[in-house]
């Protein structure tokens, strides 16, 4: 968590400071996890297409469940054998995931949380945005804006970054939900957005 940030830009230090600072986890959006296995989770593991285990096999789902339902919700967001990262819904965040497993894993008797689950991060920001968001936010295309361009980032840090996480998972405009890589956890999200946020604070080479 970045505090102490020196740059010379008259009006725009408490905003940034603000954003930077702030330490919330995205909002977990308001699906429960009987919900998101009814409409994404349902289509494979009612019937047990491919190998996934069904709804109601306790056997299967304690077998998996085994090595704790944190590594079982990673191979959720990430992606495992034939199931799609975020089960192939990229706008679905971390903590509907882990509401969906665990409502599967307890045969619908897990209550949901409100906790923030400690998201899987592998890759750093800076590694995210140089493999993806810089495509389009190097140049500013399609409307996004331009790195270490103050004015195109101030309005939208008006609220911190957490609102920034959100609009780059669900998708904004031109931008497909997680920037087209479903396979981000929302901690690598939050990750590439505040990289991208401190290229306005960055020494200009």
């Amino acid at each position: 968590m970045q505090k102490n940030i020196q740059y010379k830009v008259t009006g725009f230090t408490a905003l940034l400071l603000v954003a930077l600072v702030s330490t919330n986890q995205v909002q977990a959006a308001e699906r429960t996890g009987k919900q998101v296995v009814d409409e994404v989770c349902a289509s494979c593991h009612t019937t047990g297409i491919d190998g996934a285990p069904k709804i109601g096999d306790r056997a299967e789902w304690s077998k998996r469940a085994s090595k704790g339902l944190s590594n079982l919700t990673q191979n959720a967001i990430t992606g495992v054998r034939n199931m799609p990262a975020h089960g192939g819904q990229a706008k679905l965040s971390d903590v509907e995931m882990s509401r969906a497993v665990a409502y599967m894993v307890s045969d619908g008797h897990a209550a949901d949380t409100n906790k923030a689950y400690a998201s899987p991060q592998t890759r750093t920001g800076q590694e995210i945005v140089q493999a993806r968001c810089q495509d389009c936010h190097a140049e500013g295309k399609g409307g996004s804006p331009k790195l270490g361009d103050i004015e195109a980032w101030k309005p939208r840090l008006s609220k911190g970054v957490d609102p920034l996480v959100k609009s780059a998972i669900n998708g904004h405009n031109a931008m497909p939900a997680r920037g087209g890589m479903a396979d981000l956890s929302d901690a690598e999200m939050k990750s590439a957005v505040t990289y991208m946020v401190n290229q306005i604070a960055a020494p200009k080479k």
